[in-house]
């Protein structure tokens, strides 16, 4: 009988208490709330002095201590059955020794506590390879925590497809950036097996109910087996960017790389060098499938990519991303991603503040932006882009509005669409027009309780997510013309509604209720 014939590789909804460590990071943060809609207790070990802000603190158990302290480790385990090790140190000086040491202290705590099986994610590589530090060590933590009489389920995944990935965010801001790129001819060679995020959550998952004794390695691949500068090709054509010019030359090591990986990703310093240096080793799956032995049915390359970089037009800080399927979502960016992830996104913010009028009259003019009544100032400027529109082929501002003073959901207004109406409260605005990228416009009405008077405030923000070199250029560009416009259209907007007077004549028709649709 073959080891898999003994192993459970269910997808069947279990119970229990489990320790996950890495909860505040990218794969952590994401896996917690499945396993809580799975029906398990998790407790969260969170280093001591930290907070773990995240929408779930409320729903598991969260133990301060440190990874490093097997003392701390054996009290956040006590009573779990399972405990992921999801954590890493590749940003840190010296992180090799201290993944050892982590790794040590987690195993013994485990051991002491009467943990049944770890389930680690490590890195994929050939072991008779000269692997890279960061690959090495990787898999080195594996044996680590397999050193012992503890069960350990170590998945060794790729390059994960997902935003908030620091692979991903490299081939992201490398692709979005460079319309030509000189490099190293080992990108056109060395093979590599992406994975989809959310193909990954459901190992992790399906690892959780193993019942194999020991340590067994499964490797965890997408079904294509591709180059970097394939990948790189498949995310233009995904982003809709121009078909990237490589050149690929001999003389530059993944060191010297790593330089200019530097100056266009915003990923850490010391964890940009150690991937550039990884991608020297192919990494593909040679020995025992995750996806075979899991039952996965993973994503295409294109799939996951095409996934992970799908923005809806309802964003929220600093954008939102969605899709019609729970696969989706895991594919997209989520607020447990690290800062630098989900690429560029711009901003104008301005506030402005009144007594002298409610915060319904404020929305009032809002509502009435646009078509005949024009933006409060600098019309000259809108006539200006919409002429450009109009030019390149855009609808310019020939759309107008519906109605002088009313909105709904949905509405065209000039060149822009309500993708959002609170009424009395939020209004934001979707760019239509011919752009390098996407925009958004949106204002945030609030009343606080002052001595005397009330205090409306008027919160405005111009958002734009580039596409490409040519998208920030023309963020840069645009940005003398934002700082004339911005101001005075939060100023105005606010002088409008201060002119309304008793029957709501703000702008020579009086405003009717507001309409919403849901």
């Amino acid at each position: 009988m073959s080891l898999k014939d003994n192993v459970l590789a269910s997808t069947t909804p279990t119970s229990g208490r489990v320790l996950v460590t890495g909860a505040s990071g990218y794969i952590g943060g994401r896996l917690v709330p499945r396993l809580l809609d799975t029906g398990y207790e998790v407790v969260c070990l969170k280093r001591s002095g930290s907070t773990l802000d995240r929408p779930f603190v409320g729903d598991v158990t969260v133990k301060h201590g440190m990874a490093e302290s097997a003392d701390d480790v054996a009290e956040a385990a006590a009573g779990c059955n399972i405990a992921f090790y999801l954590i890493h140190a590749l940003d840190e000086d010296n992180f090799e020794r201290r993944e050892r040491d982590m790794a040590t202290a987690f195993r013994q705590g485990c051991e002491r506590a009467g943990v049944e099986r770890i389930v680690y994610l490590g890195g994929l590589g050939n072991e008779d390879d000269n692997l890279s530090p960061h690959l090495a060590s990787r898999q080195h933590t594996g044996r680590i925590l397999a050193d012992g009489s503890l069960a350990v389920t170590e998945l060794r995944a790729a390059i994960i497809i997902g935003s908030g990935s620091a692979s991903f965010e490299m081939l992201r801001s490398l692709t979005e950036v460079l319309p030509a790129m000189i490099t190293p001819t080992w990108v056109q060679q060395t093979r590599c097996q992406p994975v989809a995020i959310n193909d990954v959550l459901d190992a992790l998952q399906q690892a959780a109910v193993r019942t194999a004794e020991g340590h067994e390695i499964l490797e965890l691949g997408g079904p294509d087996v591709v180059t970097y500068l394939e990948m790189i090709r498949i995310y233009a054509a995904e982003a809709g960017l121009v078909p990237r010019r490589i050149l690929g030359v001999p003389v530059l090591s993944p060191r010297l790389s790593s330089l200019w990986v530097l100056m266009v990703t915003p990923l850490p310093s010391n964890l940009a060098r150690q991937l550039v240096e990884s991608l020297i080793n192919d990494v593909v799956v040679t020995k025992r499938s995750a996806v075979e032995e899991l039952d996965l049915e993973p994503m295409s390359i294109r799939e996951s990519v095409a996934l992970a970089i799908s923005m809806v037009d309802d964003l929220a800080i600093p954008t939102s991303w969605s899709g019609n399927s729970q696969a989706r979502l895991d594919a997209t960016p989520d607020a447990d991603d690290p800062a630098w992830a989900g690429g560029v996104m711009f901003e104008d913010a301005r506030t402005a503040t009144t007594t002298e009028a409610t915060a319904d009259e404020v929305f009032a003019v809002l509502t009435s932006l646009g078509g005949d009544r024009g933006w409060m100032w600098g019309q000259w400027m809108w006539n200006l882009r919409g002429a450009v529109d109009k030019a390149i082929g855009g609808s310019g501002l020939r759309r107008g509005r519906r109605h002088p003073y009313e909105l709904v959901l949905g509405d065209a207004v000039d060149f822009w669409r309500v993708v959002k109406l609170e009424p009395g409260d939020h209004l934001r605005l979707r760019a239509e027009m011919k752009l390098p990228g996407h925009a958004w416009i949106e204002w945030t009405v609030s009343t606080a309780n002052g001595d005397v008077s009330p205090t409306v405030t008027l919160q405005q923000r111009a958002r734009f997510a580039p596409r490409g070199l040519f998208g920030r250029l023309y963020w840069w560009v645009l940005m003398p013309l934002h700082h004339l416009l911005f101001p005075r259209l939060a100023a105005n907007i606010i002088e409008a509604a201060e002119e309304t007077d008793p029957a709501g004549d703000a702008l020579g028709s009086t405003p009717t209720a507001l309409k919403a649709t849901r």
